[in-house]
Parts: C-alpha cells; sequence; structure tokens
C-alpha cells in the first residue's frame, strides 16, 4: 500500500496552512488550485489581465507537478476556474499556448472550465490539476 506525500516545491507559491501545494499517492499527483502568484514573494500578479495570470498559474502547476516526480506530459487533467465568462476566449489562447508547449508526448490533458468567485478579488482564473507519473 503506498504511503501519501505531500509535494513541496519553493517554485511555486507556498500554500496556505489548511492544505498542501500537491499531494502523490502511488502514480497520482493533485496538484491544489493555484493562482497568479509570485513564489518569491507571495504577490498576486498581473491585475486584470487574464492571459498572463493563466500563465503563471500554469507555471505554478508545471513546478508543483514537477517536484512530486512527474512531468506536463503526466497531466491527465487540468480544471480551470474563471471569474468572467467574458475572459474564457483570451484564458483559452493563452491556456492553448501554454498546455501545447509543455505536451510533448501529443495527447493534451482533459479539461474543465468552471465560471465562479474565487477567494481573493485579484484573482481572474485559478487552475488545478492531476497527473499520473510516468513509470
Amino acid at each position: 500500500m503506498s504511503t501519501k506525500i505531500e509535494v513541496r516545491t519553493d517554485n511555486a507559491p507556498a500554500p496556505a496552512h489548511t492544505f498542501s501545494q500537491g499531494v502523490r499517492k502511488g502514480p497520482i499527483v493533485q496538484v491544489s488550485g493555484q493562482g497568479p502568484v509570485d513564489p518569491a514573494t507571495s504577490e498576486y500578479l498581473f491585475p486584470g489581465d487574464v492571459a498572463a495570470q493563466t500563465i503563471r498559474t500554469l507555471e505554478n502547476v508545471k513546478a508543483i507537478v514537477e517536484a512530486s516526480g512527474a512531468t506536463f506530459d503526466d497531466v491527465i487533467m487540468l480544471r480551470v476556474y474563471l471569474t468572467k465568462r467574458e475572459d474564457f476566449s483570451i484564458m483559452n489562447d493563452a491556456y492553448g499556448e501554454f498546455v501545447s508547449k509543455h505536451t510533448t508526448g501529443g495527447v493534451l490533458p482533459s479539461r474543465t472550465t468552471v465560471f465562479t468567485g474565487l477567494p481573493r478579488e485579484e484573482m481572474l482564473v485559478e487552475i488545478d490539476a492531476i497527473a499520473v507519473v510516468s513509470d
């Protein structure tokens, strides 16, 4: 039976005291929802710019995935939470560029997009991920 392991990296924002950046159990990795936060300063970046926030958020997700021993190619699902429906196409373009650049296996991850309120007013996007570490 595999042990549940906390995934932690300084290359992504420090987690809140109530959750881990990510958790790995066996080959399964769950990355907690990430936002457009600078890991070095903990500042929320790019106010009002959903494209830049999407890229920064995906960089944070990627850093946690890699800290787990996986690669971005191992990501099987990304969930995107947006605050504004009208930001969808801008987010989708930035997302598509990032994911295509970092997926080398030819199969893009699955995705769900949800429109919702987020914990911080300056957050326009939050993204979490599930990965399965390759053997």
